[in-house]
């Protein structure tokens, strides 16, 4: 017999199952938060922090007046052995001095700040960016030289107690103090001259001398040293008897001369011509113990190798020059 109350419950069921079965499942979509902008903390300029490599610069806690800062107590000094030996740098030979020979070079200066504040020199020493110091790829290490900014008059006495640079287009590096001081910290670099300086005990009790005349006589005008520190006591004899190398000669000051010579072994307008004869005359090492550089002047890049202590040693330079790449090198004084 047809049970009505089971066939509606078997309706209902079915009815029910449709239903869901046409509603399907149900998702939510989750949702997705938009991922924040990283933050960077934005730190303003320092006025007047100037041109620097990557993360170098000036420091946070400079002292208050930078130009107060003396330059240089010269003194004499002994060249360490390990610092002034032959070297190799960015496939490059440099054979530094090791004793005073008669330099002045003009050449691009740059420097070098908190970067490497308080690391070590090739002295050994920890680099103090306040101090008046700088780095050369020959000058005697420790020496002194004076570095003078052509475009406003300004000097600097420096320690020269590091190597470098070694990029082709740089003379040497400066301290942040030296640069600030030369008014060199806003461009980053900028043209100098380099002229070192004499501190045998002989050439020391000399400045001494002047610097006193000058004191009695303030109307004789300025010696170029006259306010520089100086420490003329001589050291011992025997720490100064032999030379480093016995090949290099010690110049007396008696064949100190104002005139100096260079070899110019070519100018040109391009400035990667000048660079090419400059590699040449580096491969051939024809600029043994001399600088080598390609400096802009007049309008031209001027390859100048120099300067010599003679006049003599200068033609032979210029003669091996033209012989080696048959080109003119002419002698100029300076």
């Amino acid at each position: 017999m047809f049970n009505l109350k089971s066939l509606q419950k078997t309706v209902l069921l079915i009815a029910i199952s449709v239903l869901v079965a046409c509603g399907g499942e149900v998702t939510t979509k989750p949702v997705v938060k938009a991922p924040s902008a990283p933050t960077v903390k934005s730190t303003p300029a320092k006025p007047g922090a100037g041109g620097y490599y990557l993360d170098d610069g000036p420091g946070d806690n400079a002292p208050a007046n930078i130009d107060s800062i003396p330059d240089a107590t010269l003194k004499t000094e002994v060249p360490l052995v390990r610092a002034n030996k032959p070297y190799m740098a960015l496939g490059q030979q440099y054979v530094p001095m090791t004793s005073f020979i008669p330099y002045k070079k003009q050449g691009v200066a740059s420097w070098y700040g908190k970067r490497y504040h308080g690391k070590k020199t090739s002295t050994g020493e920890i680099y103090d960016m306040y101090a008046m110091s700088g780095a050369h790829t020959v000058l005697p290490i420790p020496s002194y030289a004076k570095v003078t900014n052509p475009a406003n008059g300004r000097s600097v006495v420096v320690r020269i107690n590091d190597r470098g640079p070694f990029k082709h287009d740089r003379l040497i590096d400066l301290s942040y103090a030296a640069a600030y001081k030369l008014r060199l910290i806003g461009q980053g670099s900028g043209l100098v001259e380099v002229e070192a300086i004499d501190t045998s005990p002989a050439a020391m009790q000399n400045i001494a001398k002047n610097s006193a005349a000058t004191a009695q006589s303030p109307s004789a005008g300025a010696t170029p040293l006259a306010q520089t520190a100086v420490v003329p006591t001589p050291i011992p004899s025997t720490a100064i008897s032999t030379p480093i190398s016995p090949t290099t000669t010690v110049p007396t000051n008696s064949n100190i001369t104002n005139t100096q010579y260079y070899v110019q072994a070519g100018a040109f307008k391009n400035e990667a011509n000048g660079d090419l004869l400059q590699k040449k005359i580096q491969g051939l090492e024809l600029a043994e113990n001399v600088g080598l550089a390609n400096v802009y002047n007049n309008g031209l890049y001027r390859v100048r190798l120099g300067p010599y202590a003679t006049k003599a040693d200068a033609d032979t330079s210029a003669a091996n020059i033209r012989k080696q790449l048959n080109i003119s090198a002419i002698v100029q004084t300076q």
